[in-house]
């Protein structure tokens, strides 16, 4: 069989050859990849040669390959265009992948001579990434159990192994649990309070499904309006506890598995000889540490407390004085009720907003955003194969017309993709045999699909998330550096989120939204008064969007801080956990942990802080920006060159190098107006 996963692509720009790729050809690839880079790395063991920079950390890291291409293509088609064989396979290679993974990890010899190599590093005349790259690569494999005795690399490895499967069967039960629910509404009276633009959306579903009338769901685009705009109170319940039980219970239960991972955690940090997951998580983070975290945590949390509760109050009057009986208001009233509030305190709504975010438009915006700040154009190209016909592909040329990138960009929910919003690549960037290979980039996301009669609308909040995952995107479209490991997003976890926060305040710039922001119909720019209004509204019930960043944060500390294996439930324990912080009342059934992917089946376990960390460095490094001009190229420049050193330089260093200083705490606190 001809396995297009083992062939060098014949593609422009070694692009992946979606259109030859079935689910066929992934197992067979695997096996023979894994095959080869056991044996590159058997190579480098047995090489007769005494071991050197050269022979042994670089060919380490050139080592498996066709390994990481194949796994970079499966594992975001997992996530974006998954199917239940798919889904499989995943759970048949996950073991290989991870045996593999400590093949190498704990291959004694390997380890042997990167120890040798170490131990030398002094005298042997490395420059400044090669010194990076052979510190990071003995430290990886140090805190991966390569020190560890011949019985606890063996324990260790069936720890690493169950975690990954456990992992993908997370993901797989919330991907499963999201779609189990529909709620199909066939009268109009049930509709009331629902935007034409949203009937439409729904009606579009059910057709789509072979419905009557018009059809809600638990993915973003469908199950925020509905809770926003439906003034069906009892249907909002229904919704809102649907939504916040995914995985809890019933035949898609994820309580037992997120018990389990954190116990997992557990022994491997002890085993690795941490206190806790979270301190082996921090250790080598700009955070440093878990107690440093909490801290931070709590900075932003006390003073933000009393004004969320504040805000609460005043929309629970509001909504007494708008025919609200009951004492206080539930958490599926919030949405409902703050739409109102806003929409009466700044006269603005999405309603009246949307027309203005046609996706098509936002998307050009983005781009001339990049080219005005970088100097970069993105151009689509139709000639290079997609793995769904939704997803669009642009070429990314430099101010010089140089290639720089591959940019994927796949913008609609289906049952086949995960909910959310994200950046990944399907190849990183390097420098190799004196070539510099560039990237292919891809972002995803769930916005409204374009209907018979309109366009992809979307909210100002959806335009802030194009942005954030772009500034992701551009972090991996500028990078240049040697080393895979090091370029684009693999920096610190707590200082990834930079580029892609920092991005988000333009979309409050009325000098950069008046570029683009046009109505759909009349093609008349964004009225003055609307842009004021958005500006105005920015920090609209801010401390309690804040607090419940925060507390997403303390929940993944609080499971990453155990030191025992404990026997309470998980609701109970989260409960307990997020009791202080609450400023909606708790409802008994409901619980964020057993859907929480970003902990539980992704890369953010003990780092879910890094988000209001990233917040930090961001607001005090756009402030550069609107001290100088928010298109200011010096202060872009600068800004550049951040992100093309991906981790070559330490974060902390580089931060500063742009900024001039240490952020702090408070520069997030005043810009969201908690503090003055």
């Amino acid at each position: 069989m001809n396995n297009p996963l083992l062939t060098k692509s014949t593609l422009p720009f070694g692009a992946p050859q979606f259109d030859l790729i079935e689910n066929q050809h992934y197992i067979p690839a695997f096996k023979k990849a894994i095959e080869d880079g056991k044996a590159e790395v058997d190579a480098i063991v047995n090489s007769p040669e005494p071991p050197s920079f050269k022979n042994t950390i670089e060919a380490l890291e050139y080592a498996g390959e066709s390994l990481n291409t194949i796994s970079h293509i499966f594992y975001n088609l997992l996530e974006a265009n998954t199917d239940e064989e798919m889904q499989n396979i995943a759970e048949e290679i996950s073991p290989l992948t991870t045996e593999f993974s400590m093949y190498v990890r704990l291959n004694e010899g390997l380890f042997q001579r990167i120890k040798r190599v170490y131990d030398q590093r002094e005298s042997l005349y490395l420059d400044a990434i090669e010194m990076r790259l052979l510190e990071k690569t003995y430290d990886s494999f140090a805190r991966n159990g390569a020190n560890l005795s011949p019985e606890d690399k063996e324990t260790y490895s069936k720890y690493i192994e169950e975690l990954s499967l456990l992992s993908l069967q997370f993901g797989k039960n919330v991907l499963a649990a999201t779609n189990a629910f529909t709620l199909n509404l066939t009268k109009e009276e049930d509709l009331i309070g629902l935007p034409d633009f949203v009937k439409e959306q729904a009606a579009e579903a059910a057709k789509n499904k072979n419905h009557n009338g018009w059809l809600f769901d638990l993915t973003a685009p469908s199950y925020g309006p509905f809770m926003k705009f439906s003034e069906r109170r009892d249907l909002r319940e229904i919704m809102y506890r649907q939504y916040n039980t995914r995985a809890f219970g019933g035949e898609f239960d994820n309580s037992q598995i997120i018990k389990r991972i954190a116990e997992l955690r557990i022994r491997v940090a002890n085993i690795l000889g941490y206190k806790n997951f979270a301190e082996y998580q921090t250790e080598h983070r700009m955070a440093k540490s878990p107690n440093y975290v909490n801290e931070f945590l709590n900075k932003l949390l006390e003073p933000a407390l009393p004004k969320a509760r504040q805000e609460v109050s005043e929309l629970n009057e509001y909504a007494k004085s708008h025919g609200f009986t009951e004492e206080v208001l539930m958490p599926w009233d919030f949405s409902y009720y703050s739409e109102k509030l806003r929409a009466e305190k700044y006269d603005l709504s999405d309603e009246q907003l949307k027309p203005y975010f046609q996706l098509d438009l936002c998307i050009d915006a983005i781009f001339a955003l990049a080219n005005k700040l970088y100097g970069i154009t993105f151009s689509e190209l139709h000639d290079i194969p997609v793995y769904h016909p939704d997803v669009k592909v642009y070429e990314v040329k430099d101010n010089d017309g140089s290639h720089l990138a591959l940019f994927y960009a796949d913008f609609f929910p289906r049952e086949s993709k995960r909910g959310g919003a994200w950046m990944t690549e399907f190849r990183g960037q390097r420098i190799y045999n004196n070539t510099d290979e560039r990237p292919l980039i891809s972002i995803v996301t769930n916005f409204t699909k374009p209907t018979a009669n309109t366009p992809s609308l979307i909210t100002h909040n959806e335009f802030t998330t194009l942005l954030h995952e772009f500034g992701h995107a551009l972090h991996g479209i500028l990078t240049k550096g040697r080393y895979e490991s090091m370029t684009g997003t693999s920096v610190d976890h707590d200082f990834v989120e930079l580029p892609s926060q920092i991005m988000e305040n333009w979309c409050y710039e009325p000098e950069y939204l008046n570029t683009f922001a046009k109505h759909y119909k009349t093609k008349e720019t964004i009225p003055s008064d609307l842009i004021e209004k958005i500006v105005t509204s920015m920090n609209y019930q801010s401390a309690y969007f804040h607090i419940r960043q925060l507390q997403f944060g303390i929940l993944d500390m609080a499971w990453h801080t155990l030191t025992d294996i404990f026997e309470e439930e998980a609701l109970s324990f989260e409960k307990k956990v997020l009791s202080a912080t609450n400023v909606l009342p708790s409802i008994p059934e409901c619980i964020i942990s057993t859907a929480f992917s970003h902990i539980f089946a992704g890369g953010y376990c003990a780092g879910y802080y890094s988000y209001k960390w990233a917040e930090v460095l961001a607001a005090d490094g756009f402030s550069l920006f609107k001290e100088k001009g928010i298109f200011d190229q010096e202060v872009a420049t600068k800004f550049r060159e951040l992100l093309t050193q991906g981790d070559s330089i330490d974060a902390a260093l580089l931060y500063r190098d742009f900024r001039g200083h240490d952020p702090e705490p408070e520069a997030l606190l005043k810009q969201l107006n908690i503090i003055e």
